[in-house]
């Protein structure tokens, strides 16, 4: 009788592995920035490559999550360096300032929003595709009667509006009608592409945007303004900056504190669990898309009354796809969220701000940083239990 040969011990690599990897590429790339600027970039390049395979070997060695961010930020330190080997150093200098992070907090602040409103969709157990159809309703409508009434606050309700109404209109085909999620979702997008750009027309004609529409002011804080770095960083933001982190601190509180919060989530865990105990589910999820969709509209009311200061035919440019992107890199939790909303923000503020210097491929930069996203952790992050499923009332 022969035994089984015993197994080989595998390689099992410390937690912390992954995370010299990230240092060791944040090193790479800082050789290429002020005050180093390195002017080739071989030095950058084998360091990102080290990262690289730190990280492919924490994965290899079951540490997957940490690991895959290491290949994200290889991956992108090796992009970011070169393309900043091919820039000016003096322009180099002016973009690695404090405005680069207050950049990245305007940026992110339409991403947080509108995956935001996907949280609350999705929680509840409803997909929602239709986050850049939504914002670009939401930045049309709230442009529209920012101007008529000559009021921001009135733009604001008139965005918050649309976007629950369009939540609605998502849900009585999802949630009454069953319709596939996916499809109602891109339905709204192209609806959306069409209609604002049709509306727009009609309205204003080929003229543009109107000049001086009532924007959303900025908010300056006496003091924190004129600390060094901080005050160019936190001193002088919009005031929906300041709103959305409040919103993320509210959505956080009702979703985790409260028993509607409850509600949602188990709806979207077991909704025939919650049937059972007398939650109303179409009821919850009805609320949830709307929510959703009023999110997701202030997304888009940022970019045109508060970002820009008016509107274009398709603003949004993919913003909403990105959200979704966020809110899965976030895990389906409201501060996570705000972090990955960060980290896009990020990538599109030094996009916006290396433009001038070396533009070809760096209006691409968040796009990257999306796919990349995608790639490494779609697969490994867990959606709610139902998300996606349709719910007949009563059924088995």
């Amino acid at each position: 009788m022969t035994t089984a040969p015993t197994s080989e011990r595998t390689f099992v690599p410390p937690r912390w592995l992954p995370w010299l990897g990230i240092v060791v590429s944040l090193l790479g790339l800082w050789t290429t920035l002020p005050p180093f600027i390195v002017r080739t970039a071989i030095p950058a390049i084998v360091l990102c490559l080290v990262g690289l395979g730190i990280g492919i070997v924490a994965i290899r060695g079951g540490v997957k999550t940490q690991g895959w961010w290491s290949v994200t930020a290889a991956v992108l330190c090796g992009f970011i360096a070169l393309r900043a080997t091919e820039a000016d150093p003096d322009s180099l200098k002016k973009i690695m300032t404090a405005g680069l992070l207050a950049a990245m907090l305007r940026f992110a602040t339409p991403l947080t929003l509108a995956a935001l409103g996907g949280l609350f969709s999705e929680r509840a157990g409803v997909v929602n595709i239709g986050l850049e159809g939504t914002m670009l309703f939401g930045a049309f409508f709230g442009m529209l009667v920012a101007d008529k009434m000559g009021s921001w606050v009135l733009g604001l309700i008139g965005a918050v509006v649309c976007g629950a109404l369009v939540g609605l209109l998502h849900g009585v085909f999802c949630i009454h009608l069953q319709a596939d999620q996916i499809v109602v979702g891109t339905g709204i997008n192209i609806l959306a592409l069409g209609a604002t750009a049709f509306l727009f027309r009609a309205v204003y004609g080929f003229d543009g945007s109107p000049p001086n529409i009532s924007q959303v002011p900025n908010v300056s804080l006496p003091g924190i303004r004129d600390i060094p770095f901080v005050g160019t960083v936190i001193g002088d933001l919009n005031l929906m900056v300041w709103m959305t982190i409040g919103l993320v601190a509210l959505s956080w509180w009702v979703l985790w504190r409260t028993p509607i919060g409850l509600r949602i989530r188990a709806v979207g865990e077991h909704p025939r669990a919650a049937e059972t105990v007398g939650i109303n589910v179409y009821g919850v999820r009805y609320l949830s898309v709307m929510i959703s969709g009023m999110l997701a509209a202030l997304g888009g009311a940022y970019l045109s009354i508060a970002f820009v200061g008016g509107f274009t035919e398709n603003m949004t440019n993919g913003r909403g796809f990105i959200a979704l992107a966020v809110m899965i890199l976030g895990k389906w939790k409201p501060v996570p969220i705000l972090g990955s909303a960060l980290v896009f923000g990020l990538a599109s503020a030094l996009a916006d701000r290396i433009e001038g210097v070396s533009p070809d491929l760096l209006k691409s930069l968040p796009y990257v940083v999306t796919l990349v996203a995608l790639v490494g952790f779609i697969g490994r992050a867990t959606p709610p239990a139902a998300d996606g499923k349709p719910y007949a009332r009563g059924g088995h």
